[in-house]
């Protein structure tokens, strides 16, 4: 059984304390993996490819909160406006590969933005979701004993302006972009809605909602 949780708006702290919950309950084989949703208070997350630059990090304390993680992945944003999924998952249930699931994140987000009449595609060399040159979702994942944790951000209409500190994933070619910056105006709880559904097919038929 996989399990949805909606945890709301909360801060990164606590999204940390509710993976590592529910990391327990797959661990010990509660569920077969859960599918928590949620936004976070403005946040910068800096993962294990990340160059130190300590100086700029207490300038962007300045403006969001801090975090260094055990994610993949270089530095990114989190804020509200911006629809965050942490997949709890044990892969032995599914299948152990890694690549095999950062591409199903990418795709539950591909046949979403789709219902949008959004073409969104992948880019070579760059795990996430694209449409054209900019990035509308970032996936940074991490995986022991084949259970995952951390996730994707698609960004709906979170501010922009919070990307202009930073190098977004270590990329410096290509931008950002929104949902509201392409045009659509839906809440965050309808891509919500329609978003769990897409994963619920694509990882299990046996979802439970909550």
């Amino acid at each position: 059984m996989f399990y949805f949780k909606d945890l709301g708006l909360i801060n990164y702290s606590e999204g940390l304390k509710q993976q590592e919950y529910y990391k327990k309950l797959v661990n010990d084989g509660i569920y077969k993996g859960a599918f928590l949703c949620l936004e976070h208070t403005p946040v910068y997350t800096i993962g294990k490819k990340n160059k130190k630059n300590e100086q700029h990090y207490d300038y962007l304390k300045k403006i969001a909160e801090v975090y260094f993680v055990d994610r993949g992945g270089d530095i990114t944003f989190h804020g509200q406006g911006q629809l965050v999924i942490y997949p709890i998952l044990n892969l032995s249930y599914w299948n152990k590969d890694l690549n095999l699931y950062l591409r199903a994140l990418e795709e539950v987000v591909i046949i979403m933005l789709k219902k949008y009449n959004i073409l969104a595609g992948r880019k070579a060399k760059y795990t996430g979701v694209w449409v054209g040159n900019e990035k509308i979702c970032s996936i940074g994942i991490a995986c022991r004993d084949w259970i995952t944790w951390h996730g994707l951000a698609l960004n709906v209409d979170v501010n922009l302006d919070y990307f202009d500190y930073i190098v977004p994933c270590g990329i410096k070619e290509f931008g950002v972009t929104s949902l509201k910056k392409l045009g659509l105006d839906n809440s965050i709880d309808d891509y919500k809605i329609y978003l769990k559904n897409i994963l619920a097919e694509v990882f299990s038929k046996d979802a439970v909602y909550s």
